[in-house]
């Protein structure tokens, strides 16, 4: 990478693009590195000089088309929803390239599409042991003499293939004392567009959702650590006041929610196990609050599987780019997740790419296992428990 920003070798050698092209960009060997070498600022310099110089190849000119355009990802992604919803995912899902794309899209569909096991709440944990009554009557822990707002960043993928998602994340932080304000007409957070070295474009997205989510609440909450990633770099990639200001506010969701306590819901006597995205522990240094959400539900024993912090070969559009490489990074997961004693209920990680992958590698090896957002079976714990009206 320094040798190709001093010009001693040429973007269009192909050794070089080889390695650069195949890295997954998820910044593990950073914490692992005694000098503390920012790799992943490295690495955007020289993916934007392969692109300037180069050019990018056509899938990722066409990948990047999509996640840029409102016009092209709504109706795309709203095409996949009804491939879920119509269960035709489900049943072409399996090994292949087309398998692999179903699968990832049948992924999607959280517990309405796989429900989390069936040993939730039973009545052995009926009575004083479950929480009752409305978030209302019964206030959260630590909650501040006034409510603080928080606006919820909607994204792209998220905002149609995730929409469950985003309504957990609201009902869950409302539960816990925060004021969900709503901004629609958001962009894509630009990641795409900054991974593959087209840099002009992300920060044109970083503007548009600047402009419509300045200022419009107390902080910017994310539930997808790719996208929080990038919103708290907005203020290295504009280099202002205002994106750096902007940057200060987000918040993953767990992180809110650790905040505040969380507040106790019904138990689920659920085996889950939690894989971290690389997104969240690497990038946005979110280690604790994720295991807090998870451990504040009462009955669900959580588990750190082996390699339950290394990449799951999702990687944003990675998948997609580089498929072969993929797959071979995710097997290992796929077989310790597998072959967990006693069986687990479900998967929880914090990412749709991450939801979508390993999803989709669990579909592919025969598994009728879940993959949930944290907050999904925090939202359950709290349904169950009737603290929604």
């Amino acid at each position: 990478m320094r040798a190709l920003e001093r010009g001693e070798i040429p973007a269009s050698d192909p050794g070089l693009r080889e390695h650069l092209e195949r890295c997954l960009g998820c910044r593990g060997c950073e914490p692992a590195c005694p000098s503390g070498v920012g790799y992943g600022r490295g690495l955007e310099v020289a993916r934007e000089i392969l692109a300037r110089d180069a050019g990018l190849p056509w899938r990722t000119r066409a990948v990047l088309q999509v996640f840029g355009r409102r016009f092209f990802w709504g109706p795309l992604f709203g095409a996949a929803r009804l491939l879920r919803e119509s269960r035709i995912a489900r049943q072409l899902a399996g090994p292949g390239r087309l398998g692999r794309l179903m699968g990832m899209v049948a992924a999607t569909g959280g517990q309405a599409d796989g429900r989390a096991g069936g040993r939730s709440a039973p009545d052995s944990f009926a009575g004083s042991t479950i929480p009752t009554g409305t978030p209302e009557d019964r206030p959260a822990a630590r909650l501040p003499a006034s409510p603080p707002s928080v606006v919820l960043f909607r994204g792209c993928v998220m905002d149609v293939l995730f929409r469950h998602v985003h309504e957990a994340t609201r009902r869950t932080l409302e539960a816990n004392g925060y004021r969900v304000v709503e901004v629609e007409d958001q962009a894509c957070c630009g990641a795409p567009h900054e991974h593959a070295g087209d840099r002009d474009a992300a920060r044109h997205l970083a503007r548009e959702n600047l402009r419509r989510l300045l200022g419009s609440a107390d902080y910017v909450v994310v539930n997808s650590a790719g996208c929080g990633a990038m919103l708290r770099d907005y203020g290295h990639l504009l280099g202002s006041d205002e994106g750096a200001g902007f940057s200060s506010r987000v918040r993953d969701v767990t992180e809110l929610l650790a905040e505040a306590g969380p507040r106790t819901g019904a138990p689920l006597l659920l085996e889950v196990a939690y894989d971290a995205p690389c997104h969240l522990q690497h990038a946005q240094r979110v280690h604790a609050a994720p295991l807090a959400v998870l451990r504040s539900i009462p009955g669900l024993r959580l588990r750190l599987l082996p390699g339950f912090d290394r990449c799951c070969g999702g990687a944003g559009a990675y998948a997609l780019l580089q498929p072969e490489l993929s797959e071979q990074v995710l097997a290992d997961k796929v077989a310790t997740l597998r072959e967990a004693s006693p069986a687990l209920d479900a998967v929880a990680t914090g990412n749709p790419g991450c939801i979508m992958q390993i999803g989709a590698g669990l579909l592919a090896a025969g598994l009728k296992l879940p993959v949930l957002h944290p907050v999904e079976l925090l939202d359950r714990s709290y349904a169950e428990a009737g603290l929604y009206r």
